[in-house]
């Protein structure tokens, strides 16, 4: 029989406890509410992630973010997801799309390259990339379109491209365009099962130059967020909005000037998923990481995860 990490975790924390009944009664009823949301989990039409790098949760709380805030009363938030270590951008964000973590991928750094690397993945495929979540959606949903839009050159480095249909980078403040480029994707493919990231690098680089919580940090998140509300508004306007899962996550967060470290301040951040089936203003408590995000996907499409990933989903966020 097999057990899950998450579930031997829970099983190990109540039999150091002593298996008390009171002390039972949460991971019990925590795996009950699992098994039945696994039987009503509707498979997606439509997976859309957006993500800005660098957000910190308490710098997203202070933003003036209607649309995403609209994401979170819709939908099911963590505000307390860690990175993978180190706390720094394509190690966290390969994680994010490969349900592993750096031991795992081998992407520990920002300077990783397909050809120039330090470890080996554990698993690789016929072009030495660690499986991604894009692979294995197109290896098991027939037709499924793909796309990857984003603005910081490195970031699609870890991700073997030829699973991806359609691809756009744009300079570090052409974020806007990235937008234009997704809904008019998105529009041509109305049809199809499809699965899409959508990066913007431009909070981070405040972050670096004027300082994370600074107000033009602050400032930042607010303009990103407006691209946000463009993305929500094209999909209700065009009927797909209904049949559309929305992931709005970020990489890490920041201190001053900088990240990289272990601080709460850069490992600990927001992540917020939205769309048919998933509980509404719901805040999750259970663990969770920036691994999980792919295995997510892959549930909400129906996929069966590769053995090498470790990610595991919060099934808390299921209605």
């Amino acid at each position: 029989m097999s057990i899950s990490r998450r579930d031997f975790f829970k099983k190990s924390l109540v039999a150091g406890a002593g298996a008390a009944a009171a002390t039972m009664i949460g991971p019990l009823a925590l795996e009950a509410d699992a098994k039945k949301a696994a039987k009503k989990i509707r498979k997606a039409k439509r997976v859309i992630i957006m993500t800005f790098d660098g957000i910190r949760v308490d710098g997203l709380a202070q933003a003036r973010t209607p649309n995403i805030d609209s994401l979170i009363a819709s939908g099911s938030t963590s505000y307390t997801t860690r990175d993978v270590m180190p706390s720094i951008t394509l190690p966290n964000y390969t994680s994010h799309l490969t349900g592993a973590g750096p031991e795992v991928h081998g992407v520990a750094t920002n300077g990783w390259k397909v050809d120039d690397f330090k470890l080996q993945a554990v698993e690789r495929d016929e072009d030495g990339y660690f499986p991604s979540v894009f692979k294995v959606l197109k290896d098991n949903v027939p037709g499924i379109k793909t796309a990857y839009y984003w603005n910081w050159l490195p970031l699609i480095n870890g991700m073997n491209p030829k699973y991806i249909d359609d691809k756009l980078s744009a300079g570090d403040e052409g974020y806007p365009a990235l937008y234009d480029r997704a809904m008019e994707y998105i529009a041509a493919n109305r049809n199809e099962k499809m699965f899409m990231f959508l990066y913007n690098v431009h909070t981070d680089h405040v972050g670096h130059t004027s300082a994370w919580m600074s107000p033009e940090y602050i400032e930042s998140i607010e303009e990103g967020d407006v691209q946000v509300g463009r993305m929500l508004d094209f999909l209700k306007r065009e009927g797909l909005y209904e049949d559309t899962h929305i992931l709005w996550i970020t990489d890490h967060g920041g201190i001053g000037k900088g990240h990289g470290g272990v601080s709460p301040e850069e490992m600990i951040v927001p992540w917020i998923i939205e769309g048919p089936g998933i509980k509404k203003g719901f805040t999750i408590e259970e663990a969770n990481n920036t691994v999980n995000t792919a295995s997510t996907v892959l549930k909400l499409f129906g996929v069966e995860q590769p053995l090498c990933w470790t990610g595991e989903v919060p099934m808390s966020i299921f209605e």
